[in-house]
């Protein structure tokens, strides 16, 4: 049997083709531990980045702050999180969510959602709405169609 992963240790990646802004690590729980049913997140961020866009699904998320401090932006005004904390974002407009790093040092949390697919996002800054599918994603704003994940953010 493999090890099991580790909230403190686990090793995560970055993407190289995120932007400046927001460029955090991540590994994918769910698929190192055999899971299926929630998709589970391990999340490094370093100071000054954001995790994505400000969005909201259709089902239900969570979030764990292990260490480390988040802004949390979301329809309330924005709140600082500390360590410990647990933030809870509804299904739908009640639940829009985007958090960045605002300290000095790297924060590191768990995100907890549906492993469902097809899945909806939809990011009311840049107007786009984004659908998951199983092996892809795609990204459209209305009179333009398909465009990139990134595209008009902030």
């Amino acid at each position: 049997m493999a090890p099991h992963s580790n909230l403190y240790t686990s090793e995560v990646e970055y993407d190289p083709t995120d932007p400046p802004g927001y460029r955090g690590a991540m590994v994918h729980l769910t698929k190192a531990e055999g899971g299926s049913e929630l998709a589970v997140k391990l999340f490094h961020l370093p100071p000054g980045e954001m995790l994505c866009p400000y969005h909201y699904e259709y089902v239900e998320e969570w979030l764990l702050l292990l260490s480390g401090e988040l802004d949390l932006r979301s329809p309330d005004p924005t709140e600082r999180l500390e360590a410990g904390a647990v933030a809870c974002f509804a299904a739908g407009p009640d639940g829009a969510h985007q958090v960045t790093n605002p300290g000095t040092e790297p924060a590191r949390f768990v995100m907890f959602s549906s492993a469902r697919e097809p899945s909806v996002a939809v990011y009311p800054d840049s107007g786009k709405v984004g659908v998951w599918v199983p092996g892809a994603n795609f990204m459209f704003r209305e009179a333009e169609g398909k465009v990139p994940y990134y595209d008009g953010e902030v």
